[in-house]
């Protein structure tokens, strides 16, 4: 896998965009920078390690990471990423600790519009004003502590792990214990235990996460339903409406 260095420190000034692709398989050498950094996917899913603990950054979830915490990322498949630099004064009221931020549409809709006008840093009244309004919906942003939470537990990891590299895997909580040679309750428990939600939920989680990104790079429902192993685009849409309280086809007029 190539890693990449970090680049130079340029402080933004105050608030300033990135946005850009990585091929697959990239890794992000760690490091701490003198300022905070909101991060999202376009399209694809980003994995951020912050301070140790792991997020995953897909669209409409961002990545929260305070001013100077130790932070390195990691995509396995290509990804179109976007980074908001804050100035630590524009950062009160902010989480202290990193945690994934819900975003709405109007925080899209702000970023959308100065990336259609190459706006990479506001300068004029207007964008400044803007930004403002971008930084106020930050600041009101539901937070979760990790959308997708993950652990190093060996038995818990073994199975997300798996899940990752096929969403699509419908074998029952029961069949993956019979694979490790546990109980059904033990697993259980230890899905519990050790990231807070059930299997079920988690994997719904996963597939969101995965149909996320397809939805983004204008994937039609059927085939994600197919992709991810529902029998029917209905029963994919469903899950989807659970988990989002929306239907796929509004996210990716949305995301359009």
């Amino acid at each position: 896998m190539p890693e990449r260095a970090a680049g130079a420190l340029v402080a933004p000034a105050p608030i300033s965009f990135r946005t850009a692709t990585f091929e697959g398989g990239e890794v992000f050498e760690a490091r701490r920078q003198p300022w905070a950094k909101v991060g999202f996917a376009l399209t694809g899913v980003m994995e951020v390690s912050v301070e140790g603990k792991r997020f995953l950054s897909p669209p409409h979830y961002a990545t929260w990471i305070p001013a100077d915490a130790s932070h390195r990322c990691h995509n396995r498949d290509s990804v179109k990423f976007v980074t908001i630099y804050i100035d630590r004064e524009w950062c009160r009221e902010m989480p202290d600790a990193a945690c994934t931020l819900v975003l709405s549409p109007l925080i899209r809709a702000i970023f959308s519009d100065f990336l259609s006008r190459d706006v990479m840093t506001p300068q004029g009244d207007d964008d400044l004003r803007l930004a403002h309004v971008l930084m106020d919906q930050l600041r009101k942003a539901p937070r979760r502590d990790s959308y997708l939470p993950v652990s190093d537990d060996p038995l818990v990891k073994s199975i997300t792990d798996a899940l990752q590299l096929n969403p699509s895997d419908r074998r029952s909580l029961a069949d993956w214990a019979e694979s490790f040679g546990a109980t059904e309750r033990t697993v259980s428990r230890r899905f519990q235990s050790c990231l807070g939600i059930s299997f079920n939920e988690w994997r719904q989680r996963l597939r969101l996460v995965v149909a996320l990104s397809q939805i983004e790079a204008g994937k039609p429902v059927q085939r994600i339903a197919d992709d991810l192993g529902y029998s029917t685009p209905s029963a994919f849409i469903a899950m989807f409406r659970r988990q989002t309280g929306t239907s796929p086809s509004f996210i990716g007029t949305e995301g359009g």
